[in-house]
């Protein structure tokens, strides 16, 4: 299990720094939401990948049993997951509001304080 999920951030690490390469921003944007998904699948593994044993401490014990998830990592991505749609919901705000008053999405052509130079002859 822990294989496929190596893999799987792999892809998704490699399909977020394709597009966000791109110049444009909500392409950006995409590729910043894969990217902190490829994190909290990296956190979720770390905690270990137990589907027969759930993290429950028994009535009376101090300690979860040998061999089971640790609880703190999936309480991380859950936190982490929240936080990362609040802040693409912020973001897809941002470029909509951007596409609103500058008419495209291409980072080149958002360029307003730094206009581009005159070719020199």
């Amino acid at each position: 299990m822990e294989v496929f999920v190596a893999i799987m951030v792999g892809a998704l690490v490699t399909a977020s720094v394709y597009l966000m390469l791109a110049r444009n921003v909500l392409r950006f944007l995409f590729g910043l939401v894969l990217l902190s998904n490829a994190a909290n699948l990296v956190i979720f593994a770390a905690g270990g990948l137990t589907p027969e044993a759930p993290p429950l401490i028994a009535p009376g014990a101090n300690a979860p049993p040998e061999g089971v998830a640790n609880a703190l990592p999936q309480a991380l991505v859950l936190t982490a997951i929240v936080i990362g749609f609040g802040l693409f919901a912020f973001a897809l705000t941002l470029v909509y509001r951007g596409y609103q008053n500058l008419g495209t999405l291409d980072t080149d052509e958002m360029r307003l304080a730094e206009p581009v130079e005159a070719e020199k002859t």
